[in-house]
């Protein structure tokens, strides 16, 4: 792949996975993996008051894959699920080329993977397990104080 892909900040935010660890007692976990390339995360959700308090996480995969899921773990914390799905969306947006603004600034480190399109999925894994997470909140979780 060409340096442009992977330019310093997808590799310096992808490092960050390194620290990243999963919660004791979560109110969901959600498996998600890419069978074609082997990423795979495990994603864990913890909420309070309708927002997610915590976000932990296991991730292996490649530079992209850990760079989105570093993000993801930095960003969602403290969020509703409707913010949520709204950054799900520009990312795919961002992706597809049909907006160049996402709703999440550092999302725009993933701007070079449009023109890849078979690198998209790796950008996008770590969403989508958030997005199953999300879909899979049992309504207790949502009102815990």
């Amino acid at each position: 792949m060409s340096a442009e892909l992977y330019h310093r900040a997808i590799v310096e935010t992808a490092k960050e996975t390194a620290e990243a660890a999963r919660l004791p007692a979560p109110d969901v976990t959600v498996e998600e993996d890419n069978p074609l390339c082997g990423d795979r995360i495990v994603l864990d959700l913890l909420f309070r008051d309708g927002r997610v308090a915590a976000v932990g996480h296991k991730t292996r995969g490649c530079l992209l894959t850990r760079a989105a899921a570093a993000v993801l773990a930095r960003r969602v914390p403290g969020c509703a699920a409707s913010d949520l799905f709204r950054a799900i969306a520009s990312l795919q947006d961002l992706l597809e080329g049909r907006d160049g603004s996402p709703s999440w600034p550092e999302l725009a480190m993933f701007a070079p993977v449009r023109a890849v399109k078979s690198r998209h999925e790796c950008v996008l894994l770590p969403f989508r397990a958030l997005e199953r997470a999300l879909a899979s909140v049992p309504p207790a979780a949502e009102r815990k104080p």
